[in-house]
Parts: structure tokens; sequence; C-alpha cells
């Protein structure tokens, strides 16, 4: 994974991977980005109060995929989930991530 891959999310091929795993997709924009377009299937709970809801993920026991506005919230979340056991990727911003659904 390059640099750009890093910084704005995983590739369309590790999206499809975690999908096939049955990836949950977590969407960690505003409440008010989530109202005004978001993915029908995603579990939303915005970045800053991820630290307190992470036990609401885990009790999933599956693999995320993570999602914001350009794929930097996204990193950071997928980054506090991993370091807290559970299995996480950076999906980008919801553009890319709706392209590659």
């Amino acid at each position: 994974m390059g640099l750009l891959d890093f910084l704005t999310g995983n590739t369309t091929h590790q999206i499809q991977e975690y999908l096939q795993k049955n990836a949950v997709i977590l969407d960690v924009r505003t409440d008010s980005e989530y109202q005004s377009n978001h993915i029908a299937s995603a579990l939303h709970i915005p970045l800053n109060e991820l630290e307190y809801r992470v036990d609401e993920v885990k009790v999933l026991k599956k693999p995320v995929i993570a999602y914001c506005a350009s794929g930097m919230r996204s990193g950071k979340a997928a980054s506090f989930l991993k370091s807290n056991g559970i299995d996480a990727i950076n999906g980008g911003g919801i553009g890319k991530l709706k392209a590659a659904l």
C-alpha cells in the first residue's frame, strides 16, 4: 500500500476482501454529514464519540471498514479500532467507498 492509499483509504481490492468477510461499514462523519448522505447499511458513530462507543463495535465481532468524507478521519478511526483489538481498515471517503461497493 502506497502513501496515498494510507492517507486516503485502502484499495478497492482490500475493501472487497473485507466485504467478503462480512465487514461492518462504519461512518465516522458528523451527524449532519451522515444525515445529508450516507451508505444505507452503515453503522454511524462519529469519530469524536468512537472512544466512548467502541464497545458497540466490539460486540459485533466483525471486521470494520471505516469511512468519512476524505479518508483522514476514517484512517484515525481504523487505527483506534485496531489498537482496541478490532480488525479494521480505512475505506477512505464516502465517494470512493460507494464506488467500491
